[in-house]
């Protein structure tokens, strides 16, 4: 079953505001949310993919690439992974956008317990990482497996990401008595009125650290290097962002990892052009090759092909050689390799060349015939597919 546009999921229109989609992602998250609908395994799915959407459209990165390219161009984006299978979990929905139905909310309709997403929380989450990937034709026609070098925040390996100097320097904190949250109770003009916030003193923590590890200073990581294997999926294209789900930051004392962020840039090629799915070689011909007709090798993506030029071959001529272009993302589409003839015609003649071609100059088969303004339609019509890189 194919993926339901975003746009549609929260009902917003593709120039909705940041606060727009925010209030109509809370509206939504509302109606489904799992306390209100306990059991109702539909009313979860649609909680989980609401929060898939309000992922994509809230991150200004993510949401403009899925206005190019759509869900192909996610790769999993809000999923953590290429495949984008799976779609989110109730954990990182909680844990990444708990604060938008606000502290409060289902504080009041349900006594300070969150649905799935409990009082206590881990440490902050890690930042994102962006990183450029360079891909070359056969890379991005066949897929790649790559691994890069990242610099970033990684665990402290010496308090396991605690950020404490032992396990004797965590205690409880004080304020909310480990809960994460502080209740307060206020008297209204309609009765009592419960909140539930997060914990000022430990930032919804549960704990307090008394003695810092030397080596983070009590963060819980520390700045480092860690090569990332990839499987980069065929069919990409330049300007294309693939998602790593938690493979960016480390977060501070035990919190989620960030999202490395894969920017694709496609490397040109020595001989070969693309256009969408497409590729364009441009094959240069002696005037004699045309006239009498040879066979060829010409590069492709993958290595080489064989083709024939037919006697009388007229410059401008498009080969099409079928399904030697690229793959479309996630898709059994393919593209072809399009081959224009170009005749070339050679700078400097000795006298004995110039004096053969005088003769045949005027000869009547070298004269232009009647398919001559036929050709220019069909050379005008590749003109267009040119342009597109001019």
């Amino acid at each position: 079953m194919s993926k339901r546009d975003y746009y549609e999921v929260l009902g917003v229109s593709k120039s909705a505001s940041a606060d727009e989609i925010k209030k109509s992602y809370r509206k939504i998250a509302m109606q489904y949310h799992p306390d209100r609908n306990p059991g109702d395994k539909a009313a979860e799915e649609k909680f989980k993919e609401a929060a898939e959407a309000y992922d994509v459209l809230s991150n200004a990165d993510k949401k403009a690439q899925y206005d190019r390219f759509g869900h192909a161009g996610m790769g999993g984006a809000a999923s953590g992974g290429f495949g984008g299978q799976g779609g989110m979990r109730m954990e990182d929905i909680f844990q990444n956008f708990g604060d938008i139905f606000g502290d409060d909310m289902f504080g009041s309709f349900f006594g300070g317990q969150r649905g799935g997403g409990g009082g206590r929380r881990q440490g902050s989450r890690g930042a994102n990482l962006r990183v450029k990937l360079k891909m070359s034709f056969a890379d991005i026609a066949n897929g790649a497996n790559k691994k890069i070098k990242v610099k970033k925040y990684v665990p402290c390996n010496t308090c396991a990401g605690s950020g404490a100097k032992d396990k004797n320097a965590v205690h409880t904190c004080g304020t909310c008595g480990g809960n994460g949250q502080v209740r307060k109770v206020t008297q209204t003009f309609l009765g009592q009125m419960q909140t539930v916030t997060t914990c000022p003193t430990c930032n919804g923590e549960g704990t307090q650290i008394t003695s810092k590890c030397g080596s983070c200073k009590g963060e819980g990581r520390v700045y480092g290097e860690e090569t990332i294997t990839m499987d980069i999926p065929a069919g990409v294209q330049d300007g294309m962002q693939l998602s790593m789900g938690g493979a960016g930051n480390a977060g501070e004392r035990g919190g989620p990892n960030g999202d490395l962020l894969i920017l694709i840039e496609e490397e040109k090629h020595p001989h070969l052009r693309r256009n969408d799915l497409d590729v364009i070689y441009q094959l240069h011909l002696s005037f004699p090759e045309v006239v009498l007709g040879t066979q060829v090798e010409v590069p492709t993506i993958d290595g080489k092909a064989k083709i024939k030029i037919p006697a009388g071959t007229q410059s401008g001529k498009i080969f099409r050689l079928k399904g030697k272009g690229f793959p479309a993302f996630q898709s059994y589409e393919k593209g072809d390799q399009l081959v224009e003839v170009n005749a070339w015609s050679p700078q400097n003649l000795t006298d004995e060349e110039r004096a053969i071609l005088e003769k045949l100059k005027n000869a009547n088969n070298f004269q232009p015939g009647p398919d001559a303004d036929k050709m220019k339609e069909d050379r005008s019509f590749f003109d267009k597919i040119k342009d597109a890189f001019s």
